[in-house]
Order: C-alpha cells, then structure tokens, then sequence
C-alpha cells in the first residue's frame, strides 16, 4: 500500500531547506538533510524537485514572491518608481533569506547564482522594461528617459548588489538599506510630478 502523501509537503520542503541554508549555505546543504529537517522521506524532497538547485530556485522564487507581495499590499498594483524601490527594501531587510543573499552573510547562494545558465535574469530585465513602459504610459516617469536604458541601469544595480559583498568585502544591513534607499532616490529622478 503507498504511503498517504505529506500535507504541504512542498511547503515543509522549502522551510526546512530555508533554514538550513541560512544556518550552513547553499553549498553545505544537501537533500538528505532537507528531508531529515522536513521530517520526510529523501524520495520525497525528489518528488517536488529535481535536485538541490531547484530547492534554492524555488526558494529565492518564494522570497521574491513574499517582498512582491509585501509592496503590492503596502503600496497598491501601480506605485510609484521611487517609493516601489525604498518599499522593496523595506521587505527585503524584513526577510532573512534575501537580506542574506544580499549579504552574503554566510555564504548563502554559493556558486549558484554564477552558475545559472537558463534566462530567468532575462526574462526579469524585460519584465521590469515593460512596467517602465506602462509607467510611462501612465505619465509617472518622464517621457524623454528610455525604459529600456532605466531598466538595464536598474537591473545591473541589483545584479551588482547581488555579488557585491563578495567582490567589495562585507556589507552590514545599514549600508544595504541605504543604498537601496539611494537607488530609490536615483529612480525617483525620473517620475514625473503629481
């Protein structure tokens, strides 16, 4: 008889492999240990993902979706550039797992991000593109700045962020918020007046 399926187990799977990488990073964690954490099977851990590298992908994806939605519910579905940047900083410093892959504070992403091969970066850079279009098209940011240009400035500045830490020293949570802060400044140099 098969065994009944673990309620949430995905869930479980992702919180335990949260906690570990935060506790010991990407590089020291393993499936075996996310199963154990997760009180599961390692079959288990297999069922929901492929490898450890798409745990880490479904984990920054929920980080990503835990600070979208904290914006969303602070700010409404169409904010303002600058006050959308110092809001997104405002949950990222709020969420451990991507206040840490910012700081690297233990080496938490490891070699992974260098190694990500797929278009996922990409498809981001053209997604922000075309909210600096509508935003644009919604007279919010001025008519003579090119989205695309204002995204690849952007998207390079958190890109840099990302890898910041490793190539600059060790950052702290005071200099991030600030320098988000600065980068919503920056952004907000382009918005219109109300």
């Amino acid at each position: 008889m098969p065994r009944p399926r673990v309620p949430d187990r995905r869930e479980r799977i992702l919180d335990a492999a949260e906690e570990l990488v935060l506790a010991q990073g990407f590089d020291h964690m393993s499936v075996a240990s996310v199963a154990a954490r997760a009180g599961i099977g390692k079959g288990a851990v297999y069922l929901e993902f492929a490898g450890k590298r798409d745990v880490l992908d479904a984990l920054l994806l929920r980080g990503n979706r835990r600070m979208a939605d904290r914006v969303r519910r602070e700010l409404g579905d169409h904010p303002r550039l600058g006050d959308a940047c110092r809001a997104t900083a405002r949950a990222l410093l709020d969420d451990p797992l991507m206040t840490a892959a910012f700081l690297d504070d233990r080496g938490v992403l490891g070699s992974h991000v260098m190694e990500v091969t797929d278009d996922r970066y990409r498809t981001r850079h053209h997604r922000v593109v075309e909210w600096f279009r509508e935003l644009q098209d919604r007279h919010l940011i001025i008519a003579d700045v090119d989205p695309r240009s204002l995204a690849l400035a952007l998207s390079s500045t958190t890109i840099g962020l990302l890898s910041a830490a490793r190539l600059l020293g060790p950052l702290d949570r005071s200099v991030l918020e600030d320098t988000i802060d600065t980068i919503g400044r920056m952004a907000a140099t382009f918005e219109t007046e109300r």
